[in-house]
């Protein structure tokens, strides 16, 4: 390889080394609506685990014993289909929330830009604003560079930690866990999601920060696939701001021909992912609003209007009207107010018992010497309540039927215990004289006797030879 080459290869590196980015902090309007958001989001994550109801844990996805309880619900691994709904409504509420707004949830709500704007806080705490940090980062290493870097990090482990425990106390009751933490007594799993969600905090909001919206959340690369003309984005007003150029507040910059953008480059180093808003939207750009927020304040100092950065829409920037309802927007929120509306019917009316009927395969009917046509059934019956129940159960859909137990259980007095599942052989006879054809309807239905709303009925076939008549 020639000198020349080497050359070139050295002054064009194939990976580039990650350059920190020291974001601004900034205050506004829209700095207000994220820290309100981040407190909200955080005290909802912190605080839920502790609320107690009914004498339980407010919400616990107990694994162990498949169970899952939201306050007054609770839930088994059959009603998984509420879980696809939910899922499928969290999905629909994205593209629609994008279609309008962007990426206000990447802005507001995420995870990765909760965390990450607290972690900043605690780094601003200990370390300084921006320019402090990137002189402490730049001066030699010394007993007071060492405490202040061993403090941040500390405390950010801290809080990283707090953070698995409270992850696995929607698992594990949090109070009996915070005890087995004091008595070093943590089972193995525990230890191991406490530890690994405290991990993955430290990382993802301490050291890989912008990382992770630029390289490994996939949601900005299809961002784009749910964007129109009529997306609400961050945007630069080119026309008014350019060309951009220094001056101070006195000068007239209207006769230099120069526009509102005095470049001072603050919205680029208020941006979290270090982009230049003025370059144009980019995928990089999570919509913080924090490039809005600095440059309105440099706008108010100059006497200039602000609003050279706002939130707009492309049809906007380019002098066209606007339009909130379109078909995107109206097919999604037409969807998701079907889904969310079915979600809500089904879990009020939601029953918390189920029962299962199954023929006897082997034999479709058996000839008793008596006249009497036999059917076998087996009934598997499941108590999705909190509590047990003792249930009743009866047949009906064909006169003089009997109905026989094989096992030693007595139809007025079926006990079945909360979450668990009972299998009855069930025998039913039927005089031959009482067949009107080959198949025939009977119903079986089981009342709860200490709660007649828990009542269940299900169809089930009698088989029996062709009638002679």
């Amino acid at each position: 390889m020639s000198q020349q080459q080497n050359k070139i290869d050295q002054s064009n590196p194939l990976y580039e080394k990650n350059q920190k980015i020291y974001s601004r902090e900034v205050h506004g309007l829209f700095a207000l609506w994220r820290v309100t958001g981040v407190i909200i989001l955080l005290g909802i994550y912190y605080g839920t685990p502790w609320l107690r109801w009914q004498g339980q844990q407010a919400i616990l996805l107990d694994l162990p014993e498949r169970k899952f309880h939201i306050f007054a619900l609770t839930f088994w691994p059959q009603d998984f289909f509420y879980l696809a709904i939910l899922l499928i409504i969290a999905a629909l509420a994205l593209f629609f929330f994008t279609t309008l707004a962007g990426r206000l949830w990447c802005g507001y709500a995420c995870p990765q830009t909760v965390w990450t704007e607290v972690f900043l806080v605690m780094e601003r705490w200990i370390e300084g604003n921006r320019m402090k940090q990137m002189k402490l980062d730049q001066s030699a290493f010394n007993i007071e560079k060492f405490l202040k870097k061993f403090s941040k990090h500390f405390v950010w482990i801290i809080f990283s930690a707090y953070t698995g425990f409270t992850f696995v106390g929607y698992f594990t009751p949090i109070t009996g866990l915070a005890e087995k933490i004091i008595q070093l007594s943590l089972g193995p799993w525990e230890t191991f999601w406490v530890v690994f969600y405290s991990f993955a905090t430290y990382g993802n909001a301490g050291w890989m920060r912008e990382q992770v919206c630029l390289h490994m959340c996939p949601y900005a690369r299809f961002q784009s696939a749910m964007f129109d003309k009529d997306t609400l984005v961050i945007a630069y007003d080119e026309t008014r701001g350019e060309p951009r150029g220094s001056r101070n507040k006195k000068t007239d910059y209207q006769d230099k021909g120069l526009g509102d953008c005095i470049n001072c480059t603050l919205c680029v180093q208020a941006c979290p992912t270090g982009i230049d808003i003025r370059d144009g939207l980019q995928y990089q750009c999570i919509a913080c609003a924090a490039c809005i927020d600095v440059c309105d304040e440099v706008m108010v100092k100059m006497d200039y209007k602000p609003g050279l950065i706002k939130y707009t829409t492309e049809n906007a920037v380019h002098g066209k009207a606007s339009h909130f309802f379109r078909p995107k927007t109206v097919i999604y929120g037409a969807i998701l107010l079907v889904l969310l509306s079915g979600l809500v019917i089904a879990l009020f009316t939601r029953l918390p018992l189920e029962m299962d009927i199954m023929r006897d395969r082997n034999t479709l009917y058996r000839e008793l010497p008596d006249g009497l046509i036999e059917n076998v059934y087996v009934l598997k019956v499941l108590n999705m309540d909190s509590v047990p129940h003792e249930y009743k159960l009866t047949v009906s859909g064909i006169e003089n039927m009997k109905m026989k137990m094989k096992m030693k259980m007595n139809f007025d007095h079926m006990l079945v215990p909360s979450g668990e599942i009972v299998e009855m052989p069930i025998v039913l006879q039927v005089p031959r004289s009482r067949l009107v054809k080959r198949s025939n309807a009977v119903e079986f239905t089981l009342v709860a006797k200490d709660k007649p709303a828990l009542t269940v009925t299900e169809e089930a076939r009698f088989l029996g030879p062709i009638p002679t008549n």
